[in-house]
């Protein structure tokens, strides 16, 4: 890979003037042009996987495999076009879409609610005048039927069962559903198919949409973020419960974001469980990905190395498993083989930020797997006072970043809190040895709005928007400018 470097930004920040109150899957072609004009070559994206209804958070997905339907664009729609579109919308829905694109935050219930309803109407159309004829669409909706079968089945009966019973977790189902007894599972197809025909097109319109705005993308290359584990409530969980404990939560101990750890309330799988199907699963996730997109960050790497457990019976203490180090590299080092086993072969980042044991870093070398330089902390730790690490020595096999999505942008520190001192940290880190540099599209702009703060929970978290339509940013200066700046200093850096 050639010295890059890249925007990172969440698509849930990129609306346009045609999104419904979130960025969605064709904003990002939008955003694209910007970036490919800003000089840059890579846009870093968090997770895209479905949330639970009431959630939030990317990192707390529904689903390892399936894309969240909040993205989807339906003034793309053909379905929706041919209900009248937006025109067809009474007086209440079309306020009610005003008020969403006018939000200066992400509104995620409301967008979510509204846009169920006309994507079910979408939906009922396309039964009745192109499955009921079998028509080029409703061949291409077969077709992905049968391309995605490994994962896509499992998933729609779940979100099926999951409406069924009001959005309530599965271990609150009926004790047959609950266990995914294949007998209920079976009676469930029957009985709720026009439910699971309905996720199913979602999922279609959403594939269909991400790959069209990955083709418009180019020449900017889409990477991903893969989330360490997702929710219990998910398909994943309930239709392989023997791979999972759940007699304890995963998390991490204590460390400078919070001096008790944190627990993230996701289930442990079972290492030796998943072994004994040459890891499957996650095998799959792989393949999934890979076919998404160009590359993408393992999130919490050192996770693949050794879990730190949090018993649900707070009397027994927390632990790492596997517990000794030449069984925590061996996993490590295969989990990383498998997650880069997918096809096309992806590029892989990894998130190693933290309290990470030497013997990761080690293993990180032989695998010639990139982790992260944040400015900001890279420093002699050993010496007195601690002076930072000029980033021209990072090493090749790095990735450098100004900043993360868990903490505060530049403009926020006293490190950046003129333009001109944000201009040279910039143009520093392009300067870096690291093969590749991501830059939040915060501190290209000097805004100070977080995307994340670790450890609370509140109504900001994750629903930070740009201040102007995605769409919009090729004709005004205060856009234009700063690309032309960005692509000045980027060429300048040899990227």
């Amino acid at each position: 890979m050639p010295r890059q470097s890249g925007i990172s930004v969440p698509l849930f920040a990129l609306a346009s003037t045609r999104s419904w109150g979130i960025g969605e899957f064709p904003d990002l072609a939008a955003f694209s042009r910007w970036a490919a004009e800003a000089g840059q070559s890579v846009l870093q994206i968090l997770p895209i996987n479905e949330m639970p209804p009431v959630e939030r958070s990317p990192y707390s997905a529904m689903s390892a495999m399936a894309l969240d339907p909040i993205y989807i664009s339906l003034p793309q729609m053909v379905d929706f076009a041919g209900l009248g579109g937006e025109l067809a919308m009474d007086a209440a829905d079309a306020a009610a879409l005003q008020a969403l694109r006018r939000s200066a935050r992400v509104q995620y219930v409301e967008v979510r609610r509204f846009k169920d309803r006309w994507l079910r109407r979408s939906f009922e159309r396309f039964v009745r005048l192109e499955v009921s004829r079998g028509s080029p669409r409703a061949h291409r909706f077969e077709a992905f039927i049968a391309n995605e079968a490994s994962w896509l089945d499992e998933y729609a009966v779940f979100r099926a069962l999951h409406a069924l019973h009001e959005e309530l977790p599965w271990h609150r189902w009926p004790e047959a559903f609950a266990r995914a007894e294949p007998a209920a599972v079976e009676a469930a197809r029957r009985t709720l198919h026009a439910e699971i025909r309905y996720r199913i097109y979602l999922q279609w319109i959403a594939a269909e949409q991400w790959t069209d705005a990955k083709r418009l993308a180019r020449p900017i290359h889409i990477f991903g973020d893969l989330p360490f584990m997702n929710s219990a409530d998910s398909p994943d969980v309930w239709a392989r419960q023997p791979e999972f404990r759940f007699d304890a939560t995963i998390g991490v101990p204590p460390d400078a974001f919070s001096e008790t750890g944190q627990d993230w309330g996701l289930p442990p799988w079972r290492w030796d469980v998943m072994a004994a199907t040459d890891f499957a699963w996650m095998r799959a996730r792989a393949r999934r990905y890979a076919r998404l997109y160009d590359g993408f960050r393992i999130d919490h790497l050192v996770g693949l190395y050794r879990m730190y457990l949090r018993p649900i019976d707070k009397a027994v203490p927390a632990f790492f498993e596997p517990g000794d180090e030449a069984t925590q590299i061996r996993l490590g080092e295969t989990m990383i083989g498998v997650l880069g086993s997918g096809s096309p072969s992806p590029v892989l980042i990894a998130e190693d930020l933290g309290v990470i044991p030497s013997f990761v870093r080690e293993s990180m070398v032989r695998l010639d797997l990139p982790g992260l330089k944040v400015l900001r902390w890279e420093r002699h730790w050993d010496r007195p006072d601690h002076p930072a690490i000029a980033p021209i020595e990072f090493p090749e096999c790095s990735v450098a970043t100004t900043g993360t999505h868990d903490i505060e942008p530049l403009a926020a520190t006293d490190e950046g809190a003129t333009d001109g001192q944000r201009a040279a940290v910039l143009q520093l880190l392009l300067s870096s040895g690291s093969r590749l540099t991501l830059l939040p599209l915060q501190d290209v702009f000097g805004w100070t709005e977080r995307i994340n703060t670790p450890a609370v929970v509140d109504e900001i978290n994750w629903t930070w928007r740009l201040p102007w339509p995605v769409d919009t940013w090729l004709d005004g200066s205060h856009t234009v400018e700063p690309a032309n700046r960005l692509r000045t200093w980027t060429r300048a850096a040899g990227r």
